[in-house]
């Protein structure tokens, strides 16, 4: 029989999915239970919000109790998103389960705003100035949570004081990029360099969108030589914070100039365009967590991209739908997405950069407009 492995996360389904591609039986907690998720997963148990409180993490821990109690002897414990501002909880988690991916203290490290901001000074990192008291010029700063993640969080700074858990950081300019990696704890191994976009809403001006990586045989999104400078700072922080696994680093670029905002201790969004080798990634990322660096194969060679589908009214309920194949992430019938919350995810594979981004715009579109017929036609569905 397969191994199992237990997953827990903000959204498990990319997880559980890399997990089936590996030959592995995925358990899953998550806060969705999307209807992908609960396909892909061999048991499924359901978490609630923000994890690092004290209620959420007690259910935590016991809903991942439970789920190592039916999957026998798992291998270990994957967190993707939402752990990033609770490394108490995952020193609890670790202490009962085998933790595959970055350990609480280096989430701790990189994490805790201030000092990461002076081991990048100290490395010799470009990242932008951070502060707790408020700015005399607000215009020239954002507002972020310590550990937040997605973009929800991040707004134009006032000149009110930081609430707490939240600290300002200096605006720079460039275009956003990531850096994907594997990280053994001392280097790291390039994965892809992905460009990154944002879906602004009124309250929500940074909110991610969705990211692309190009094909093989296509010009680089970055010249090779800022992303051996971007590397070389990266394995700086992997070595000085002993960060395993599948991670990446979030970069603003603009010309010769860069600057790391933040490393992604986890899996990330990126995961779904990220494991198209002949090697699937999980195996890796396992590796990695155990200190053996391995190879993950070529570079796919066609161009792919993820994008979150907001919605842009509310549905409640989630009429019953027949999705189309480029979608993940599909509520279950009879679930209530708000307005402005994730209502999927569309996915695009083409020959180069133009050619997916298009294909995400018309998926999108088609998407949106079916949804809308639905709820003013019930008989009708995808096709």
């Amino acid at each position: 029989m397969a191994d199992a492995v237990l997953i827990a996360a903000q959204a498990g389904r990319a997880l559980a999915e890399a997990a089936r591609r590996a030959g592995l039986r995925p358990y899953v907690a998550d806060l969705f239970g999307d209807a992908d998720t609960l396909a892909a997963a061999e048991a499924y148990r359901p978490l609630p919000g923000r994890f690092g409180t004290a209620p959420a993490a007690d259910a935590t821990v016991a809903a991942l109790d439970h789920l190592a109690g039916a999957a026998g002897r798992p291998i270990g414990l994957i967190l993707g998103s939402g752990f990033e501002d609770a490394p108490d909880l995952i020193g609890r988690l670790a202490a009962r389960h085998r933790l595959i991916g970055a350990s609480a203290e280096t989430v701790a490290t990189l994490k805790a705003p201030l000092a990461f901001a002076a081991l990048c000074t100290r490395l010799g990192v470009p990242h932008p100035a951070v502060a707790t008291d408020p700015p005399p010029d607000p215009r020239a700063w954002l507002l972020k949570r310590a550990g937040g993640s997605g973009g929800n969080h991040i707004r134009a700074a006032t000149r009110s004081p930081a609430p707490q858990g939240h600290y300002f950081q200096q605006r720079v300019p460039g275009q956003p990029h990531a850096l994907n990696f594997l990280a053994d704890g001392r280097t790291i191994r390039i994965l892809a360099v992905t460009e990154q976009w944002c879906a602004p809403s009124p309250i929500r001006p940074f909110r991610y969108a969705g990211a692309l990586a190009r094909g093989a045989g296509e010009a680089p999104a970055l010249p090779v030589s800022l992303v051996d400078a971007i590397a070389a700072g990266t394995e700086r922080i992997v070595a000085a914070t002993g960060l395993r696994g599948l991670a990446s680093a979030d970069l603003l670029v603009e010309g010769s100039a860069w600057w790391l905002t933040e490393i992604n201790p986890r899996p990330g969004a990126t995961l779904d365009i990220l494991d198209r080798r002949g090697i699937p990634l999980l195996p890796a990322h396992i590796a990695a967590s155990l200190g053996t660096m391995p190879d993950p194969g070529p570079h796919p060679a066609d161009a792919a991209a993820a994008q979150i589908c907001y919605a842009d009214r509310e549905l409640a309920p989630v009429p019953d739908l027949e999705w189309p194949d480029c979608v993940r992430d599909r509520p279950c019938p009879g679930s209530v997405v708000r307005r402005d919350a994730p209502l999927c995810t569309v996915l695009a594979e083409g020959a180069d950069r133009a050619e997916v981004l298009a294909l995400l715009e018309t998926h999108t579109a088609r998407l949106r407009a079916v949804c809308a017929a639905k709820k003013t036609h019930p008989e009708e569905a995808l096709s």
